[in-house]
C-alpha cells in the first residue's frame, strides 16, 4: 500500500532522480494493488483489464508531480477506452474511472451519461469529478455541475471526464492497508455500471 515514502518521492529534485524514486517506491505499489483489483473486476466485467503503468518517457526536463497506472483498454494502450485509473500526487491518491485524450466515440459516451444521471446520483457522497487529467484538481459530485461537466466533455474537443474518489495523504497513516484497499476496490465496484455502458460504445 502507499506510505509516507511514496508521497516523499515528489520531494526529490530532478527528473532522473525522481523517476528512480517513482520506479522504486511507487510503481511496485501500483502493480500490487492493480493485480488484486483486476482479479476482482475481470470476472464481474467478463473482460480482460490489462495493467498499464505510466513511464513518463516523453518527459525531458520537468519531474512529474503526478504518476498513475491504468487498468483497461488493450495490451497496446488504454487512452482510447474508458479505463480505471489509480494515481498519486504529493497530497493524495486518486481512484478514477477515466475518459481522457479523446477516447473512441466519446460523444456517444458523454450523451449516454447525460441520459442516465441516475448513475451518478447513486454514487457515494464523497465521490468527486475531475475534468482535466493534466491538473491536480477536482470538485464535488453535484447534479448540476455533473451536467455541465458531461456537456463540456461532449462538446469540447479537449474535454475530459474522470469520476471517483480522492484519498487524502493522511488516510494512509490513519488506516490499515486492508481498509485502504477496501476503499479503492469499493470505488471501482461503484463505477462498474458507468464503465460497462461506455465500454460497449467504445467497441462500435
Amino acid at each position: 500500500m502507499f506510505n509516507e515514502a511514496c508521497f516523499e518521492v515528489f520531494d526529490i529534485e530532478g527528473l532522473d532522480n525522481r523517476m528512480i524514486g517513482v520506479r522504486e517506491k511507487i510503481q511496485p505499489v501500483f502493480q500490487s494493488i492493480d493485480e488484486k483489483v483486476v482479479e476482482e473486476l475481470e470476472p464481474l466485467l467478463g473482460e480482460k483489464l490489462p495493467i498499464h503503468i505510466a513511464q513518463h518517457r516523453r518527459r525531458t526536463t520537468n519531474a512529474p508531480d503526478f504518476t498513475w497506472s491504468a487498468m483497461g483498454g488493450n495490451k497496446r494502450g488504454y487512452k482510447k477506452f474508458p479505463h480505471f485509473q489509480l494515481g498519486i500526487t504529493p497530497e493524495y491518491v486518486v481512484v478514477w474511472l477515466s475518459f481522457i485524450d479523446n477516447p473512441q466515440n466519446e460523444v456517444l459516451m458523454a450523451q449516454t451519461c447525460l441520459d442516465h444521471l441516475e448513475w451518478f446520483e447513486s454514487l457515494p457522497n464523497d465521490f468527486v469529478v475531475n475534468t482535466d487529467h493534466t491538473k491536480n484538481n477536482y470538485h464535488a459530485l453535484e447534479k448540476e455541475q455533473v451536467i455541465k461537466d458531461l456537456t463540456r466533455w461532449k462538446e469540447v474537443k479537449k474535454g475530459e471526464f474522470q469520476v471517483g474518489r480522492v484519498m487524502l495523504k493522511q488516510a494512509f497513516t490513519e488506516k490499515t492497508s486492508q481498509e485502504l484497499y477496501d476503499t479503492i476496490l469499493e470505488t471501482y465496484l461503484s463505477l462498474i455500471p458507468i464503465y460497462q455502458a461506455c465500454r460497449k460504445l467504445s467497441n462500435q
